[in-house]
């Protein structure tokens, strides 16, 4: 028998927090450090404040506004596009004439991995959470041991963040999950994926064995980032059967999975490759073979680009925060920091770029007429090889640490630098960073569509 009171809403007050300000000004800076260049969290904020601000018919009115402003964004078109890029890559064609439409899958019941680097393990995570059952092969009892631990300490990780826990990836069992030195146990994989260091002539030993191991209709992917498929699957009686899948660090986090076709490589092979990719929720891209394939083909003149802004008088971290402010997650001296500096040097030795190949009177700033930056050759000499040895382009708290700070030390190396090679040291300013870095990863881009190595722009973004 009691009077209904007004049951709308809009109609109730607001009730208010105490110190409002302070905790709507912390929330904006936590907003802003996690979505950096981006457009929507913030305007979201926005609308949160006009709600708790003002009346509600205010606050709908300011919401609608924020909401136009979003709609007719740049970022608005840029995310749909990357939306529709996403879908549209699973519809992959080869020049040669084979695609998705005709060309169907093998089942993958079992897979091994080989090589328990940082790689591989990312990799036999992945596999584990898809619920594939594998075999992890490392070439000896050490190394194998080492592999097992951060492989177990991973999947623990991944166990924890995951409803259900550990039962769900039941890692413990070795009919999911066994570990090995002895090649025999790949006799009846369907699939084996090769995560051993950038190196030819072993990744070639490999695959000439794994072609006598292994049943004739199984799959063999190299996980590598440059190498030539081609030369690969020579060393193979089945080069049909041989295929690039390029996972990207950490493995067990990146979405991305370059699928690389071979001259031989079969329908069959890109098709299980690619469902392979789904499995593992990730999104595979069909590409050619070329040095650095379509990612690092990219990514080289991208982060080259960045070591010129250096030696011309920029620093690390500037260069890093412009790209982060813009939206990209890590910026090109902080993922090289992650991924290693060695791992380029390497590469760059065997291009014959740096190193004791090297003719003699080679100009330092100079590479087959193309100008060239010796910085990171330099910092590797100094075996300052990123977070593993706690020292990069930043210093770390410890090796293996991952809290980058500028470094003191490289901000004197380079002005020694610039004075050995009389460089003037200029101001370099956020548009110049930006544009530098970015147009040379674009241009790339349309070289390698170009030369058809990708069959479609949404490949590439």
């Amino acid at each position: 028998g009691q009077p209904l009171g007004p049951r709308r809403l809009s109609l109730k007050p607001i009730p208010k927090v105490p110190d409002m300000e302070a905790f709507l000004r912390e929330a904006l800076v936590k907003v802003k450090k996690e979505a950096r260049g981006c457009l929507a969290p913030e305007l979201c904020f926005q609308a949160v404040r006009a709600a708790a601000e003002r009346p509600f018919a205010e606050g709908v009115r300011r919401e609608r506004e924020l909401f136009q402003v979003l709609l007719t964004s740049g970022q608005a078109r840029a995310l749909q596009h990357a939306f529709f890029a996403e879908r549209a890559v699973r519809r992959w064609a080869t020049p040669g004439g084979a695609s998705w439409s005709s060309a169907a899958p093998q089942p993958v019941r079992k897979a091994a991995v080989i090589g328990l680097g940082t790689m591989g393990r990312g990799i036999v995570t992945s596999l584990v959470k898809a619920n594939i059952p594998l075999v992890a092969l490392e070439q000896d009892l050490e190394y194998l041991n080492k592999g097992r631990k951060a492989v177990m300490l991973l999947l623990e990780r991944e166990a924890m963040k995951m409803e259900g826990g550990a039962q769900t990836l039941d890692f413990h069992n070795p009919a999911r999950l066994q570990f090995t030195v002895d090649f025999d146990l790949l006799r009846d994989v369907d699939l084996v994926i090769e995560a051993v260091f950038e190196n030819m002539a072993l990744k070639k030993e490999i695959f000439h064995k794994l072609s006598k191991i292994c049943k004739p209709g199984a799959l063999l992917c190299t996980n590598t980032s440059a190498l030539n498929i081609d030369e690969i699957a020579s060393a193979t009686s089945c080069p049909q059967q041989v295929i690039g899948t390029h996972f990207f660090s950490p493995a067990h986090v990146m979405r991305l999975l370059e699928i690389i076709y071979g001259r031989h490589t079969s329908p069959t092979a890109i098709a299980t490759a690619m469902q392979l990719a789904k499995a593992l929720k990730k999104v595979g891209v069909v590409v050619g073979n070329c040095f650095g394939f379509a990612g690092n083909r990219m990514m080289f003149p991208y982060v080259q680009q960045a070591v010129f802004l250096l030696e011309e008088g920029s620093r690390p971290e500037a260069v890093d925060q412009v790209l982060e402010d813009f939206g990209f997650k890590i910026g090109p001296f902080r993922m090289s920091d992650l991924a290693g500096l060695d791992v380029g040097w390497r590469s760059r030795k065997d291009q014959g770029l740096t190193g004791p190949s090297l003719p003699a009177g080679t100009p330092a700033r100079q590479r087959h007429g193309q100008r060239y930056s010796p910085l990171p050759d330099l910092l590797c000499e100094q075996g300052r090889f990123g977070q593993k040895t706690g020292k990069g382009w930043y210093q770390y708290e410890k090796a293996g640490g991952r809290t980058a700070t500028p470094d003191p030390w490289l901000h004197n190396f380079l002005s020694q630098y610039r004075d050995t090679h009389r460089i003037k040291t200029r101001f370099i300013d956020q548009e110049e960073i930006l544009e530098r870095c970015l147009f040379s990863l674009i241009n790339e881009g349309f070289a390698i569509l170009d030369e058809g190595i990708a069959s479609g722009p949404e490949h590439l973004d």
